[in-house]
């Protein structure tokens, strides 16, 4: 029995013709990269290719970062809130103590950083509940177009209000302790004004993204 007839061999100028236009049969068809990206057709420029989903997630960058500050801002808020409650409430109560009975009465520095904190305490609990109330409801209790440039204004004011009182306080003790000694009456003034610090740190944060808020309400 006779072997089968063997096939022609295909000629080479037909392989490299193959070849050379095998890719060209990728570019005709219609590439799809990733979710929403534009198609790549012949004949386009791939430098002008654009995808489609850019702009929702840009947005939605936006609407997680506006959410991030919301709730920083809230925590700061509600530490301000803390710190300057514990400070006054220390302050208060550091009256007739030690070997002197000394208390803060008689001093104006203390008086004054009490105040002060009392101030900042009522300020972070109102702006606290307003930023809690817009978290829930998506609503300022206070709607005006001037709110943001006010919430910074109020801000910067507090602030500069708890340092000048923190470091007049300080410089109170120090100079108590200086002539006097260590006692109990310094101490406790001492862990007023350290709180009345931490609360101008937390306002001071607060006022940075108060900033924030304004610059972004300005370019919306």
């Amino acid at each position: 029995m006779g072997s089968p007839p063997e096939k022609p061999p295909i000629p080479e100028a037909v392989v490299k013709k193959f070849i050379k236009e095998e890719p060209l049969a990728l570019v005709k068809a219609d590439l799809f990269v990733g979710d929403g990206t534009a198609s790549v057709k012949e004949g386009e420029d791939s430098g002008n290719r654009r995808p489609r989903g850019m702009p929702q997630l840009s947005i939605l960058r936006k609407v997680r970062r506006d959410e991030m500050v919301k709730k920083a801002g809230l925590g700061f808020r509600i530490f301000g809130f803390l710190f300057c409650l514990v400070s006054f409430s220390v302050m208060a109560a550091d009256r007739n103590k030690g070997w002197a009975l000394d208390s803060f009465e008689r001093y104006k520095e203390f008086r004054y950083c009490m105040s002060v904190n009392v101030i900042g305490f009522v300020y972070s609990g109102a702006q606290a509940f307003d930023l809690a109330y817009q978290s829930a409801t998506g609503k300022n209790i206070v709607q005006h177009h001037l709110r943001y440039m006010f919430d910074f204004a109020l801000d910067q004011v507090v602030t500069y209000l708890l340092i000048s009182a923190s470091s007049s306080a300080a410089t109170r003790i120090d100079d108590w302790q200086s002539n006097w000694g260590k006692d109990k009456f310094p101490d406790m003034a001492s862990a007023s004004v350290a709180l009345s610090f931490l609360s101008f740190a937390a306002l001071a944060f607060s006022s940075l993204i108060s900033g924030y808020v304004l610059c972004n309400s300005r370019s919306t």
